[in-house]
């Protein structure tokens, strides 16, 4: 690679899929409760879409799952003993504490992190922040093992800056990169980056969602901002419409998405939409002043008469991919729900008919995720890198023809088809879980970054 790139990090789905119903806000996680999962189908998905992407010449990459059940929190919750008696008494005694800690929702890497590409900080490096993940306990124990994992794929202070979580808290609740979008000319340009939240933390008289929760503050992107030393000038806060939170839109990238200079979106994604799309037209043409044609700006609004956000949530048609396939083509890559809706694959058909650059649809198999409220976008942290900080990059976790093949027969190997609540108490389940970790992270040359590697070695 000569120039800068995107790429993307998807998270392996990790052994210990499952659907408890843990996720308040998120249909599709509360509709599928207790319904049997299959890990093994769910993680070949996962790397078929990330094989697929490979094989169109894009930079693809590979993030694992976390150790789960994660039996160092069960224990700093109380239970005791050994590992087959911590699980025991946490299914007897708590068995929805028990389904946090099993939670395989690491797949969904858009929550992993904020990431700035170093064309837009200060320092000139790419920044990393975790996020806290506060609003939900299942995903709130998740962040310091992110960011080891994070410091394992891209190392070294010459290029990558790590940052700690933002201080978990209800007030700095953050969700990472589901909420929040980059647009530029070229990835190697100064962007515009474009934060989107769901509440004012500290003032109550703002709007806010009245059925379910925003998990996003303004506080915590205001945070973000300041730590990778953004330009405030290219800079763009907007405020997610709490009547779509309402309905289902519990991440920004439930209702838009963006790619350089396109965002594609519902017209009820935003609260004061007009205002914010100013803010971004102009934001980017103070970017690029000399930049006319269909370099501009672009904005594909779907309007509620032609989708409604009912259909948009169940059919996560704006939780998709926008992939540049050239310096002026997009494709746009689906869920299989996108491909059954007969709206809204009628939509897509006219879309990529329509003289804007999104003119082509991938459509993915990913049932497994979208059981649990996980499409295209969610499985994805997009990275920008330079040359250098691509070969800086740990290439291990990089895409290609053996890699896959490998990981395919890591889960062949490992992965159980069937799981469902009451499996999370099998004391096997740790073991054949570590055992495929420690595997893992050989394949991936991370070293030791899980808990139960720390401890044995």
């Amino acid at each position: 690679m000569n120039k800068t790139v995107e790429a993307n990090f998807d998270g392996l789905v990790g052994p210990t899929h499952n659907y408890a119903g843990l996720s308040l806000g998120n249909i599709a996680s509360t509709h599928n409760q207790s319904v049997p999962s299959n890990p093994k189908r769910a993680a070949l998905q996962g790397l078929a879409k990330m094989k697929a992407l490979h094989d169109m010449g894009l930079v693809q990459g590979v993030l694992p799952p976390h150790e789960r059940p994660d039996v160092d929190t069960l224990r700093k919750l109380g239970f005791s003993g050994s590992d087959e008696q911590v699980l025991a008494e946490a299914a007897q005694q708590a068995p929805k504490i028990l389904a946090a800690c099993c939670s395989a929702s690491t797949m969904w890497t858009a929550n992993a992190a904020t990431v700035s590409p170093s064309a837009d900080t200060t320092s000139g490096t790419v920044h990393f922040t975790p996020a806290n993940l506060c609003s939900k306990f299942h995903r709130s124990i998740e962040h310091e093992i992110t960011g080891k994992i994070l410091k394992a794929v891209f190392p070294g202070e010459e290029h990558f800056t790590h940052h700690p979580a933002i201080t978990p808290s209800s007030h700095f609740g953050d969700e990472g990169a589901a909420n929040h979008t980059r647009f530029c000319r070229d990835y190697g340009d100064k962007g515009v980056e474009f934060f989107v939240y769901g509440r004012h933390s500290f003032d109550d008289a703002r709007p806010a969602p009245t059925k379910f929760p925003a998990r996003q503050t303004l506080e915590a992107s205001q945070a973000i901002v300041r730590n990778h030393q953004l330009n405030t000038r290219r800079t763009v806060f907007a405020q997610q419409n709490p009547e779509v939170i309402d309905q289902g839109v519990f991440h920004n990238d439930v209702i838009a998405v963006g790619n350089r200079h396109v965002l594609f979106c519902h017209e009820k994604a935003f609260l004061n939409q007009a205002q914010v799309y100013n803010e971004l037209r102009s934001s980017y043409r103070s970017s690029y002043r000399n930049t006319c044609g269909r370099d501009d700006f672009c904005i594909i609004e779907v309007p509620e008469s032609q989708i409604r956000v009912e259909t948009a949530v169940k059919s996560y048609l704006f939780n998709s991919q926008l992939l540049s396939t050239s310096d002026h083509d997009m494709t746009i890559v689906v869920p299989s729900d996108c491909q059954s809706d007969r709206q809204v694959s009628a939509y897509l058909e006219g879309l990529v008919a329509s003289d804007n650059p999104i003119n082509d649809v991938k459509v993915f198999d990913l049932r497994q995720s979208m059981n649990n409220g996980g499409g295209p976008a969610c499985l994805r942290l997009r990275v920008v890198l330079t040359p250098e900080e691509l070969a800086a990059t740990n290439q291990a976790c990089l895409m290609d023809d053996n890699l896959y093949v490998t990981l395919c027969q890591w889960v062949e190997k490992h992965y159980r088809d069937r799981l469902t609540e009451a499996d999370l108490a099998d004391p096997a389940l740790v073991i054949e879980s570590r055992t495929a970790l420690d595997e893992l992270t050989g394949i991936l040359q991370l070293g030791p970054v899980y808990p139960f590697q720390q401890v044995n070695r």
